[in-house]
């Protein structure tokens, strides 16, 4: 597997999706996940004087460098393509890895990987991709595309004036050469392209994202350029160090909990609060005079010093991205929205996720661009649930539009929807800062890795299973169950598990610690839905033995191990018989668990499975000596399994005194419903 880009031809594309179509999918993502407009919704916005279908989008990043992640990103619902920041300098040596988006994210490089021509053919390749395929779905409304690209250039004034990003911004503005040259390119394998009207112009915005250290005077410098000179609608990132230092670090560090460290010189290089409001005013009247569109991003990433052992240790600065950043990112859009009463075009990025897409269209903070989010596993995958969170909250109100959504989820009557967005975004901005998501304790070690050596050509395995001490196939009886087949997820978890109620109700279930939904939200409830699997599939559910192969075997002691090594081995064809002391089969889980945590009744069900397997079960039954050289001479294996019937001693003075009670013998006297009063003061060791 190599981490280097090679770009392909628009031609080898082209018959990669048409292939793919043939089998329901395209670049890998199956058709029925693919996002499909439809006229009742009402998520359409429009921005720089087009109609977006949705307010949603693509971060500029790693991920909208290539065609077809751009293709894969739209097919998802994303309509706000914010394509890789370019710069002069392409032909970096990026160090590997660069990211690290275990939990909230880290990158120390994210400049382009192509250089600018392959970037620019890389765009237009995806340009042409999304408007054939607009044709494919019965789309022919050509002038009204639903998405836009907009360009993200960086990182000075020198570096925008050199011959190659002149050269890329003309191009991106005007290419019906190179577009004409496409065309001819693909005619052969898509005749239909000559019905479809595809523009020359690529793009006419333009995000600038600049250096952490960019002078004022250049940052102003470089957007004047781009609205008075090149007449492109603007957008200027901003970082989030505008908070300050105090605020900063008490936010993240404090509140929040997380051990990132900010810099001293991380604020001293960058622009301060004043001057970025100076900065907006100035564009802001520079751009109504040019007759385009100004507003600014938030926002960066926040430079950090580097600590992650994953990066390469000569990178001195890492740059914070994800949840760490949101309520950073929230309070400052708070802050400068403040300042222009609301007036203030501002789009977002910083730690969106499906599941604050709706407050912060709420808060008028649209388009909501991604990155971080989308690096998870899932990746592109991940965006439809941003727009089915966004239809319910919107539905909730019954809002008809974003601008009636901002309204009503403000509900005060008489004001604007910049108004009631500004009012809205305050109370978010207060939120955030205080819900339990964005605080590193929520998970801290948020993390589904294992520990098995994976080859460039492994297959992919379960993490939940391979935590799991009985390797429970959790994935296909999840499939099963949510088919609505208990008796087929039953069936799967028999293979390797005669307990099913038992587990289900008191298995310390390690496998939700591993589970991939740590990457989205909260792990799935496996131990749950087991116990909902063996509850719903018929009790009588016996799997089915393979024929006798001649073996006799006796297991001594009918605890967990016991029973399991008989159900086993009874299912492979052995004929097995269990002796037991105790009245009772069960062991320490009949014994010690308290009935709250486990019913007598649901230890029956999967003890009688066992029985009804033809295992033989020898009840009262203690061996002694004699029995015990009877049965080595009756049968051809014999398994010990008399278990851990004792409690572990603390070996100091005054153990054995009136009073102090051994565990084990306390629980089951508990269980039995003997347990004496202990008294108003009792101490738990352990």
């Amino acid at each position: 597997m190599s981490d280097k880009l090679y770009p392909l031809s628009l031609p080898r594309l082209l018959s990669w999706i048409l292939e793919e179509e043939k089998s329901g999918q395209i670049f890998g993502i199956v058709r029925e996940l693919f996002w499909k407009p439809r006229p009742e919704d009402p998520f359409r916005l429009e921005r720089f004087g087009q109609v977006l279908e949705t307010p949603i989008g693509v971060a500029a990043g790693p991920h909208t460098q290539m065609a077809q992640n751009i293709v894969s990103a739209w097919l998802m619902g994303a309509r706000f393509i914010e394509l890789k920041t370019v710069q002069t300098l392409d032909k970096l040596d990026v160090p590997k890895p660069c990211i690290d988006a275990e939990d909230e994210g880290y990158n120390v490089e994210w400049s382009q990987e192509l250089r600018l021509d392959q970037s620019f053919n890389e765009y237009l390749n995806a340009w042409i991709l999304l408007y054939i395929l607009r044709h494919r779905f019965g789309r022919t409304d050509f002038d009204d595309p639903g998405f836009l690209f907009n360009m993200s250039v960086g990182y000075n004034f020198e570096g925008i004036l050199q011959p190659n990003v002149q050269r890329f911004l003309s191009r991106m503005e005007n290419c019906e050469e190179e577009l004409a040259e496409k065309i001819d390119e693909i005619r052969p394998i898509y005749p239909q392209i000559d019905e479809i009207a595809i523009p020359g112009r690529i793009s006419d915005n333009i995000t600038l994202s600049t250096m952490h250290g960019c002078p004022p005077d250049e940052i102003e410098q470089i957007a004047r350029y781009f609205i008075e000179e090149r007449g492109l609608h603007t957008t200027v990132k901003l970082n989030p160090t505008l908070l300050g230092p105090e605020e900063v670090r008490e936010l993240l560090n404090r509140r929040l909990g997380f051990p990132t460290e900010i810099p001293d010189e991380a604020f001293a290089h960058d622009l301060t609060y004043s001057e970025a409001l100076q900065i907006i005013r100035n564009l802001q009247e520079s751009a109504e005079k040019s007759g385009v569109h100004f507003g600014i991003k938030l926002s960066n990433t926040l430079e950090s010093v580097n600590n992650r052992p994953v990066f390469p240790s000569s990178e001195k600065r890492m740059y914070l991205s994800g949840r760490a950043l949101h309520p950073l990112t929230v309070r400052l859009a708070s802050r400068l929205q403040s300042e222009f009463s609301g007036k203030l075009d501002i789009s977002f990025s910083g730690g969106a996720d499906a599941f604050n897409v709706a407050d912060l269209v709420a808060s008028g903070l649209a388009p909501v661009t991604v990155c971080t989010d989308l690096l998870k596993p899932g990746g592109f995958t991940r965006l439809p649930q941003y727009l089915d969170e966004l239809s319910r909250a919107m539905q909730t109100v019954g809002a008809s539009s974003i601008a009636d959504f901002i309204q009503k989820r403000h509900g005060g009557a008489g004001k604007s929807v910049a108004q009631a967005a500004l009012a809205n975004l305050q109370q978010y901005a207060e939120k955030a800062a205080e819900l339990p998501f964005y605080k590193k304790e929520f998970y801290p070690d948020k993390s589904i890795k294992s520990s098995r050596f994976l080859t460039p050509f492994d297959c992919i395995a379960a993490p939940c299973v391979e935590k799991c001490p009985a390797h429970q196939d959790v994935p296909e009886y999840m499939f099963f169950t949510e088919q609505g087949n208990p008796t087929a997820a039953l069936d799967v978890v028999l293979k390797t598990n005669p307990f099913p109620m038992v587990t289900g109700l008191a298995c310390d279930h390690l496998c939700q610690t591993k589970c991939t939904r740590l990457n989205y939200d909260e792990p799935l409830q496996i131990r749950e839905i087991k116990r909902f699997v063996a509850e719903q599939a018929p009790k009588e559910r016996i799997p089915n033995p393979a024929p006798w192969n001649g073996l006799r075997v006796v297991v001594i002691g009918a605890g967990p191990s016991g029973l399991s090594c008989a159900y086993f081995l009874r299912r492979a064809g052995c004929q097995v018989e269990i002796f037991e002391a105790s009245p009772r089969p069960g062991g320490m889980a009949a014994s010690a668990i308290p009935r709250f945590r486990l019913p007598d009744e649901a230890l029956e069900i999967d003890v009688n499975r066992i029985q009804e397997l033809g295992v033989t079960l020898h009840l009262n039954t203690p061996v002694d000596r004699p029995l015990f050289e009877r049965l080595q001479h009756e049968f051809d294996f014999l398994y010990l399994s008399v278990g851990a019937q004792a409690g572990k001693p603390l070996r100091i003075p005054g153990e054995d005194l009136e009073g102090v009670q051994d565990a084990l013998a306390f629980l089951s006297r508990v269980r039995k419903g003997e347990a004496a009063s202990l008294g108003q003061r009792v101490l738990v060791i352990g």
